[in-house]
């Protein structure tokens, strides 16, 4: 009996063979999908002016605008005690931004990291919630006479507090908004672009695009922008090691690799080299500033342009 179902099993195997092979051919095909990049279907050296243009939008105006907006609407459209228009800003910039992010590295040249990619835009969304809460109610105390130029301690407001103990709080608020809140909101910004940057490049033969006038326009707009969130978000030292990361990594994957920047990995480039340009200039204009000086210690001196706004311009 035994001899029998096994000479069945054999006859069945015998006079099936297309479809063994069949089934054979599909497992290799499913195989070298799995290896294709996510770059292999992007275009080649085509420019994602989607997400670019809508990054340099959302920046402009719910993160730069959010707090003019905090500030310069009605009181009444937004009570004391209610979120502001500054603070729903933030939350659409929490919400676009990280997505923003997801979709570059989706058309990245080459695969990159999905666990340090997902952990980072995590970690984005974390610290810049915290920097929400943080900010709104700083944006809530400047409507109160809260000078932005003076640390919390030294505001006339916070010695008007009693208990004088509550001053801590405020300072407790000040750390959570201007050093946790930045720190895990700006790293894992620029670990992430840094990621998209080393998959920005290919050889030479297979780099075609050429640069618009709209182009550089969006180069000039988007360094702007990057120069206030540098000052505004006292991120200088860390921006520079980002920005040393790219000119090491670019001059590597030339040597090593023959590869050179893309029209995105160009764009980036020239953002951030334009954006370095812009903050030095700004420090070495208030380089003398004696009372900005007295809150901005340190090797690195980056006076934040809100700070420079209550100073000279409220």
């Amino acid at each position: 009996m035994a001899s029998r179902g096994g000479e069945l099993t054999r006859r069945k195997l015998n006079k099936h063979p297309a479809q063994v092979h069949s089934s054979n051919t599909k497992a290799s095909g499913l195989s070298s999908q799995s290896k294709k990049q996510p770059g292999d279907n992007n275009g080649g050296d085509a420019f994602h002016w989607d997400i670019w243009l809508v990054l340099a939008l959302e920046n402009w105006v719910f993160d730069f605008g959010r707090p003019i907006a905090a500030l310069f609407v009605p009181l009444g459209w937004s009570p004391m005690n209610r979120p502001s228009i500054g603070d729903y800003f933030h939350m659409a910039y929490n919400i676009i931004t990280p997505f923003c992010l997801l979709k570059l590295q989706e058309r990245s040249h080459r695969v990159l990291s999905s666990t340090v990619t997902y952990l980072s835009v995590i970690m984005f969304v974390m610290g810049a919630s915290i920097h929400l809460v943080g900010d709104s109610v700083n944006h809530r105390l400047q409507h109160l006479g809260y000078q932005n130029h003076l640390s919390v301690a030294d505001n006339p407001l916070m010695k008007e507090i009693r208990p004088k103990e509550l001053v801590k709080s405020f300072e407790l608020l000040y750390v959570y908004d201007e050093e946790i809140g930045h720190y895990m909101w700006y790293i894992p910004f620029f670990l992430t672009l840094f990621l998209y940057y080393t998959g920005c490049f290919l050889p030479a033969n297979k780099l075609k695009a050429r640069y618009s006038l709209f182009w550089w326009l969006l180069v000039v707009i988007s360094a702007a922008y990057y120069w206030y969130l540098v000052t505004e978000g006292q991120i200088y030292p860390m921006f520079l090691a980002f920005y040393m990361a790219m000119i090491v990594y670019g001059v590597w994957a030339l040597k090593v690799k023959g590869t050179r920047p893309d029209v995105n990995g160009a764009f980036m480039f020239l953002t951030f080299t334009l954006t370095l340009v812009l903050a030095q200039a700004w420090a070495f204009w208030l380089w003398d500033d004696t009372v900005l000086r007295e809150k901005y210690q340190g090797i690195f001196y980056m006076p934040e342009p809100w700070a420079y706004y209550t100073l000279y311009l409220a």
